[in-house]
């Protein structure tokens, strides 16, 4: 898979002429050559559901006159650069105004998304329909037609459908179409056969091709639904909706999966569907760089303006990242990340239970990657099938209750010397309030107040001797045979409208209502939600009292320790011979109503790294400049400064 992808977005309305008009096989060669893109995904079927190409299995575009796919895959294999063909599956609204019969229908007899055809949207398919066969022949036309270096399908996922096909199906089988758990797994059942329907129908023709199906987001804990992909394309645009945590959360997941994978971000100061809006070139050049050190390629959305022409200022502003890029593709690939911890993640520990798709990005995540990301703590994301015997230590973040086969994991990884870090109501036992491990406490219960306040017997950067408050929902607990990290205090009392004082939150009374966090044999608790509480309080006590956990519980074998600010990011990467150092700064924005915006790069000076590795270090020298840089071997660990860099850089560091 190709380093630097395009995916060029063309949902086009029949409402508009003269389709393709402007297209030139030269200046779209310009583009591509402008932009540094080796792989453009274009478009046979859209949203709006016209092919861009003459087609028996559908209808070609009203305004379109000549073969726009046949001309678009022509220009760029004459000029080196690879072809994966998009179809729309989920999405045809031509056709949901044609066989709204076919379309999913949520448990109130509405369309699923729009309540009717009036809204100005695309309505979603039953893959249980007839529907189904209709896609498939467009699959094949395509497969069949052209030299297509992939397929790319488009709004697809497991639905919860109550459509009169899928009501008949499950009747047949003698089952309730009214119960929820029945209606899910017919959803599971349908989804895998679309999938299974596809590759037969592409391996028939031309066996292997690559094909990937996009929901969006990779689930985490659903690898089921991960492995029917050729590779992963990990949509996730930082100004649509997705931010700047969620692609290090999914990339740090599937990087694990075996499979190749890529970031999709967009060149739109928004998100997809945009005409006329541009992020600033640093934000690129930070995302495709942030990609990179995610051990992952990268592909960038634009959008073709229906009369075909490319927007040169568009490649203008992704060769400003691409070109960077291309520079630095010797040290990306074939890589495998360099951890010390496990993040379970509470969306797979939610899949782990009960297969359900869950929230994209649920505050205890990001929340945990937002803290390991800030502390430069190297770590993977993890779910109930993955090795932990590589970890030192396994975060169970806030709501990860134990169950029977958990609890057998975590077992044998506390047998090989690992160790646990809990929160909130995690490491308790599913169906009873007691601790499935040992972490030095005995749980009570709720507490009744809220907030609560902890007062550290720590000291760390930034704290100070005082109770700090904490707004999540407090867990009481006693001392057992462990020993206490600090204490929570109570208020006076709760705020109601008999007992309030002043204008958030009653003070502190002083009066210690036992460990607020506790460390045992096993690992650390923790007794509040804190890490969904930094994703909505940012506070920085919540942080702290995660950072000295995961530094006692790492000890002396933490891999990296690093002078680089909390808005930089640092990963390791380990290639045949040699190992790569991601340095990254870039400190995103919030415009308007939260939309999140990075314009400005700084240089970053004096960013010292001190590495302890399983491996005498010969050479150290930057990439791409291939500079020797000086290191010196002190006390088990190679040490190393960074005098300056910006936005990223890369020591290579040969053994």
């Amino acid at each position: 898979m190709n380093f630097r992808q395009v995916h060029l977005d063309f949902h086009t309305s029949e409402k508009i002429p003269v389709i393709g008009s402007r297209f030139s096989k030269a200046q779209f060669q310009e583009a591509l050559k402008t932009g540094h893109v080796n792989s453009i995904t274009v478009f046979s079927k859209c949203h709006h559901g016209w092919a861009y190409h003459p087609s028996k299995a559908n209808e070609i575009h009203p305004g379109l006159d000549f073969d726009l796919l046949g001309a678009q895959i022509e220009a760029a294999h004459e000029i080196g650069v690879r072809t994966p063909v998009y179809l729309s599956a989920g999405f045809d609204e031509k056709m949901a105004l044609r066989h709204p019969e076919w379309l999913v229908v949520g448990r109130e007899e509405g369309t699923l998304l729009l309540p009717d055809f009036a809204a100005p949207h695309y309505h979603l398919f039953c893959f249980n329909s007839p529907y189904l066969d209709y896609l498939l022949a467009q699959i094949e036309e395509v497969v069949q037609n052209y030299d297509a270096d992939g397929i790319f399908l488009d709004i697809v996922g497991v639905r919860r459908c109550h459509c009169q096909h899928c009501t008949r199906a499950l009747l047949a089988e003698g089952k309730d179409p009214l119960d929820d758990a029945a209606v899910a797994e017919l959803g599971e059942r349908v989804y895998k056969n679309y999938t299974k329907k596809v590759r037969e129908a592409i391996d028939r023709i031309r066996p292997g091709l690559p094909v990937f199906h996009n929901s969006g987001h990779i689930q985490r804990g659903r690898r089921d639904l991960a492995y029917v992909d050729s590779h992963l394309e990990l949509e996730s645009l930082p100004t649509g909706g997705w931010g700047y945590d969620h692609f290090p959360l999914s990339a740090r997941y599937v990087q694990q999966l075996g499979l190749d994978y890529l970031g999709m971000t967009g060149k739109f100061h928004g998100t997809w569907g945009e005409f006329g809006g541009f992020k600033h070139p640093n934000a690129l050049r930070y995302e495709v760089s942030l990609a990179a050190a995610n051990g992952a390629k990268s592909s960038i959305g634009d959008q073709l303006h229906p009369q075909g022409g490319m927007d040169m200022a568009t490649y203008r502003l992704i060769g400003a990242a691409y070109g960077e890029l291309e520079e630095k593709e010797e040290w990306l690939d074939h890589v495998k990340p360099v951890a010390d911890i496990a993040l379970f993640s509470c969306q797979a520990y939610s899949s782990f239970l009960d297969s359900s798709q869950g929230e994209r990005n649920p505050d205890a995540d990001a929340g945990a990657v937002r803290m390991l990301l800030e502390g430069h703590y190297l770590f993977d994301v993890v779910d109930a099938e993955s090795d932990l015997s590589r970890y030192k230590v396994v975060i169970l973040p806030d709501c990860e209750r134990i169950v029977p086969a958990l609890q057998e994991k975590l077992g044998a990884f506390l047998n090989g010397g690992g160790r646990i870090l809990a929160s909130g109501k995690s490491g308790l036992y599913e169906d009873k309030d007691i601790f499935a491990f040992d972490f030095g406490a005995a749980y009570i219960g709720q507490c009744p107040y809220t907030p609560c306040y902890f007062r550290p017997d720590f000291g760390m950067e930034g704290l100070f001797d005082t109770a700090y408050v904490l707004y999540s929902q407090a867990e009481m607990v006693s001392l057992a045979s462990g020993s206490s990290l600090g204490s929570q205090e109570v208020p006076y009392f709760n705020r109601t409208a008999e007992h309030f004082c002043s204008h958030q939150h009653t003070p502190d009374s002083g009066e210690s209502a036992g460990p607020g966090m506790t460390r045992g044999k096993d690992g650390i608790y923790i007794g509040w939600q804190v890490f969904s509480e930094y994703v909505r309080h940012g506070a920085l006590i919540s942080k702290r009292m995660v950072q000295h956990a995961l530094d006692l519980l790492l000890g002396g074998e933490k891999t990296l320790e690093t002078t680089l600010g909390a808005q930089g990011v640092a990963t390791l990467m380990e290639q045949e011979g040699r190992y790569i150092q991601h340095l990254l700064y870039g400190v995103p924005v919030k415009r308007g109503s939260g939309v999140e915006v990075i314009e400005d790069l700084v240089p970053i000076h004096g960013v010292k790294v001190r590495l302890r590795l399983p491996r005498a270090v010969k050479r150290a020298y930057l990439a791409p400049q291939r500079e020797e840089l000086p290191f010196v071997e002190k006390g088990g660990a190679v040490e190393f400064e960074v005098e300056e860099f910006c936005c990223h850089q890369m020591v290579v560091l040969e053994y």
